[in-house]
């Protein structure tokens, strides 16, 4: 069940538009900009302190993604940037999702992942992350919590703005995502 379960998934996520792409380098990256851009602006508006929260950071990410799911698999894909805030150096990323369970539908969604510290940033960056059954979330953690409003926290010093076609979604519901740098455009 399992094998099947995984099969049905990776069809799926070859099947979400946006894989595979003619486009040159340069307009590869300026769509990554863009979709990082969006998202950005999309959490601005639904979130406005999130914007200080970003600009004071180490750095962020922006991805848009796209996601879907058939019967009893689903999987999306999506793009974006990471921002080293002291450095302005950019890297373009790219995320992957494998899900299982029952359900059917498209979803569009938009995150924007913030990074108190360098090293948070850089272990994004260059390890990629993972996002699995055990992550856990949670809207506040002590005295910065305020300053992420409309985030939740995914590890010490690293936040999530999770942005749906229906608002801010105070919960973390990406799961078997992977987050990785993108090898043909840096």
């Amino acid at each position: 069940m399992k094998r099947r379960t995984l099969i049905w998934a990776s069809a799926c996520t070859l099947a979400v538009p946006g894989i595979a792409s003619s486009a040159s380098k340069a307009e590869s990256q300026a769509e990554a900009r863009k979709a990082a851009q969006e998202a950005l602006s999309a959490v601005y508006k639904a979130q406005p302190s999130a914007r200080k929260a970003v600009e004071s950071a180490a750095g962020y990410a922006a991805f848009s993604n796209f996601g879907m799911k058939i019967l009893i698999a689903g999987g999306g894909s999506g793009k974006g940037i990471a921002v080293n805030n002291k450095t302005k150096a950019t890297t373009y990323m790219k995320m992957a999702e494998i899900q299982a369970g029952i359900g059917f539908g498209v979803k569009k969604f938009k995150l924007v992942w913030v990074f108190e510290s360098a090293q948070a940033l850089n272990q994004f960056v260059n390890s990629g992350w993972e996002i699995g059954a055990q992550a856990t979330a949670a809207a506040k953690s002590g005295d910065k919590g305020s300053a992420y409003q409309g985030a939740v926290s995914v590890s010490p010093g690293v936040w999530l703005y999770q942005l749906t076609e229906d608002g801010l979604a105070l919960e973390l519901t990406a799961k078997g995502t992977k987050y990785y740098k993108d090898s043909d455009l840096n």
